[in-house]
């Protein structure tokens, strides 16, 4: 949001920021808010709960341009602002792989998140191409309600033949993985090797610190203010549906 703030200031627009904490409900009555005030224009990450859109299809046809980042819609055809999930987890994996990780599992995000289906196509690219058996009592989908990993966690490390490595969907898992496997007595990473993804602030202060894929979070929110003033700018006849995908970074700490 500070990226979308420094472009949208420059060109003369005020932020308005709505959190919607997760919850499909809270991200409609958000949208009624934007409505309500008139906005020029809406910048969207949809919530882990959001299967209907026609909240947000309303923007389409009052004429209010509407960009995605991070976590988008398909359904709609707007300029949307990712980063490339899919090669960041092949990254990831291939670097616990070569680090001489046998088994490694994956915490993935919720089927109904894009980004969750790219990260996961990452991990099996990976194992594909060192020719590591798809392992699917490995891979495991949840909410991101972070109070369910240590179920998760606990049930990997249960296994007969338990992981040596745990690549998950995102930075708040792998550190609530870190804190379930540290409290079973076993150490990160000379047990089982953690890798996050997004490289969040607090990634690099725990013990051990995250190995972790990097998201250029400011360059995300600059990108999609600049897509939202340009379709602003323009007809409505004249806007463009244009996919912008950002590099990630593969930050490696002592996690691994």
């Amino acid at each position: 949001m500070i990226g979308a703030q420094e472009v949208a200031s420059k060109a003369g627009y005020s932020t308005v920021i709505c959190q919607s904490d997760e919850s499909y409900e809270t991200e409609v009555a958000n949208t009624r808010v934007m409505l309500a005030n008139q906005v020029d224009g809406i910048l969207v990450s949809i919530t882990r709960e959001t299967r209907n859109y026609d909240h947000l299809k309303i923007f389409q046809r009052k004429g209010i341009p509407i960009v995605f980042f991070n976590r988008v819609c398909d359904e709609m055809e707007v300029p949307k602002v990712i980063v490339d999930d899919y090669d960041g987890a092949y990254r990831a994996v291939n670097y616990l792989i070569e680090s001489g990780r046998k088994r490694i599992a994956h915490l993935a995000g919720p089927s109904s998140l894009k980004i969750s289906e790219r990260r996961m196509n990452g991990y099996k690219a990976a194992l594909r191409k060192h020719n590591v058996p798809l392992d699917e009592e490995l891979l495991l989908s949840y909410d991101l309600n972070i109070e369910k990993v240590k179920i998760y966690v606990t049930h990997l490390l249960n296994l007969e033949n338990p992981p040596d490595a745990i690549f998950a969907v995102n930075d708040p898992t792998a550190i609530e993985t870190i804190q379930v496997i540290r409290k079973r007595g076993l150490r990160v990473p000379e047990d089982i090797a953690v890798v996050g993804f997004s490289n969040d602030f607090v990634s690099g202060l725990i013990d051990p610190p995250l190995t972790t894929v990097s998201q250029p979070v400011r360059e995300i929110g600059r990108t999609a203010a600049q897509l939202l003033i340009d379709q602003i700018s323009r007809e409505v006849a004249d806007w463009k549906s244009i996919i912008k995908v950002l590099k990630t970074e593969l930050i490696v700490r002592k996690s691994t």
